[in-house]
């Protein structure tokens, strides 16, 4: 019998509220070493609220939290040795260097003389610091700021990473950096990255976690999640004025068709349960000889299904974060 590996992030039954405001309401998953988990939700969904008590800034009303086995609660130190936080903006003293913060960074974790320097050097590294290691934080710009505050939470090798907001407001190049990163870092670790960003699950999450009004609303693969989309295995045929009028009513019959939409540049072909059509729909305009442009099938947008899980769930008066 193959052996079960167990959960390196389990979280339980978690609740906190903030006066009137229920931020997270009874919140349960559990990530294992590989994953890369993106935590989704619309501003004030409750995603920074669950990342700070996951990593034991925030207490919970109810619940519980475990890094490793440790309790976050009641065993934080043996918790917290096994973790690496980046908060959101990756706050950091804006009046150090990045070498002093990470200096200051590894003695706080217990790292002494050739060791501390160990550390410091292999974080800078890997996190491409070397350049600004001397320069005052204040002067970094965004980018480079995210770099220290990941190469912080990084510089102890810890077996599971909480990242909230790991990309926002990076320019592509950066956020290419950061995703490379996240990576290669993935088969070894447990990762979260909390964010409102849903590129980020198509580039670099192996799994995704949606919440609203802090309750999980939906919990899987991104293809998995992506399925659920209404365009998921339809087909957009790209054509002019005179093939679409055409091809409206011949793909509206089509067995397997559920319905046939006009959009920008052509039709779209909605199919009946999610079940390919490629094939008919390329079939039937071959047979016909209409002249299109292209035949392309479609999968499903993970920003569909984030809507109509989210929809009228998103924000709560005042901020839940």
């Amino acid at each position: 019998m193959a052996s079960v590996v167990p959960a390196m992030i389990e979280i339980e039954g978690l609740k906190k509220r903030f006066g009137a405001i229920q931020a997270v309401d009874d919140v349960s998953f559990t990530v294992g070493r590989g994953e890369v988990l993106g935590f989704l939700g619309p501003n004030g969904a409750g995603k920074s609220t669950t990342m700070k008590i996951l990593a034991g800034f925030l207490p919970a009303d109810a619940g519980r939290a475990r890094i490793m086995g440790y309790d976050v609660a009641n065993d934080p130190i043996a918790a917290k040795r096994r973790l690496g936080y980046m908060p959101e903006g990756a706050p950091s003293y804006s009046d150090m260097t990045p070498e002093s913060f990470l200096g200051f960074v590894a003695e706080v974790r217990g790292f002494r003389g050739g060791d501390r320097r160990k550390r410091i050097i292999e974080a800078a590294g890997r996190t491409q610091l070397e350049e600004v290691m001397r320069q005052p934080i204040e002067t970094l710009s965004r980018g480079f700021k995210r770099r220290v505050g990941l190469a912080a939470a990084l510089l102890h090798d810890p077996d599971v990473l909480v990242l909230d907001e790991p990309t926002d407001g990076l320019d592509p190049n950066q956020k290419h950096e950061m995703r490379m990163l996240i990576r290669a870092m993935a088969p070894t670790k447990a990762i979260v990255i909390s964010t409102h960003i849903l590129e980020e699950v198509d580039a670099v999450c192996s799994r995704a976690i949606i919440i609203a009004r802090g309750r999980i609303v939906a919990d899987g693969t991104p293809a998995g999640l992506e399925a659920r989309s209404a365009r998921h295995n339809g087909v957009t045929v790209v054509a002019g004025p005179d093939s679409r009028a055409k091809l409206l009513p011949l793909l509206t019959a089509l067995s397997g068709v559920g319905s046939v939409v006009e959009e920008d540049q052509g039709l779209f072909v909605q199919p009946v349960a999610g079940r390919p059509i490629i094939e008919e729909v390329r079939a039937l305009i071959r047979q016909r000889g209409i002249e299109v442009r292209d035949v392309r099938p479609e999968r499903g947008q993970l920003e569909d299904v984030f809507r109509s899980v989210t929809i009228g769930q998103g924000s709560q008066v005042g901020d839940a974060r």
